[in-house]
């Protein structure tokens, strides 16, 4: 069986922006997982899909029903999780799985660790950031063929991997692109069967995790305690902006003079027109 993860988000491309279920479905990442999935099984073999969230989350699952996918999971769950509760919550429903494939980010400004800890939960190989696979020519007719797999890596270089054997595949959202579902098949997924199943608990090894990231916010600086400025309104202006004081090094000091004097100085100080 080969599964595949997909995560239901807000399309809306307004950072923040309230989650509305009129925009929401699966962000490009897992399309793209998606589609590696349903051409890399084969003749025969199971392709399944399971998402985690809230009720509204199944329009994802059946959506890759009516592209091609033989099995769903819905693991309905009203809040968020971390992402090693959300991989815990998932292993437990592929457990059987020979080959994993993932979304590398999501759209709702998640930290895309979810395949790294899926494939700890599962206790398998890990490929993550794939921009391309294939299957090994020598290996097309086996189940446990290998995959050549490429990664991207900084600087524009790239990573050839070789995948035997079991493996959670993170892709990029530009590796493939999902097929197009026909008429029929889209009518048929709205009364497909889903299995439908309550996410577990956060066991006490996540607990940590929610609570570390409870504490965690930017760093900011603490305020400088400054005393309070003396005097009358003007006076206290002066002060706050300094308007008595010259620059270090400036030359020009505050002066006082009559207005009429004033105008001279300021004319004086131009220079000659022409």
């Amino acid at each position: 069986m080969i599964a595949v993860c997909l995560k239901w988000v807000s399309l809306q491309p307004v950072v923040g922006a309230s989650l509305d279920a009129r925009f929401a479905g699966m962000s490009a990442a897992d399309e793209a997982a998606l589609e590696w999935a349903l051409q890399l099984a084969q003749p025969d073999e199971p392709v399944h899909a399971v998402t985690l969230g809230p009720p509204d989350a199944a329009t994802v699952v059946r959506r890759a029903i009516a592209s091609g996918v033989t099995h769903a999971t819905h693991l309905v769950a009203h809040r968020p999780l971390p992402s090693r509760g959300v991989a815990n919550a998932i292993a437990a429903a592929i457990s059987d799985a020979r080959l994993v494939f993932c979304g590398d980010y999501s759209l709702d400004g998640g930290s895309g660790s979810v395949p790294a800890f899926l494939a700890a939960e599962l206790g398998v190989a890990q490929a993550l950031g794939l921009v391309s696979l294939h299957v090994d020519d020598d290996a097309v007719a086996s189940k446990t063929g290998r995959l050549t797999a490429i990664r991207r890596l900084d600087g524009g270089r790239r990573e050839r991997l070789r995948v035997n054997g079991r493996a959670v595949l993170s892709v990029e959202g530009s590796s493939a692109t999902l097929r197009r579902a026909g008429a029929r098949a889209t009518l048929a997924s709205a009364h497909a069967v889903i299995a439908s199943l309550p996410a577990p608990s956060v066991d006490p090894d996540t607990t940590g995790q929610a609570a570390i990231a409870d504490v965690m916010r930017p760093f900011r600086p603490r305020p400088r305690a400054l005393s309070a400025p003396q005097g009358a309104t003007l006076d206290r202006l002066r002060a706050l902006t300094a308007a008595t004081s010259a620059p270090a090094g400036a030359r020009n000091q505050p002066i006082v003079m009559d207005p009429l004097g004033a105008a001279r100085a300021i004319l004086d100080s131009l220079p000659p027109v022409g």
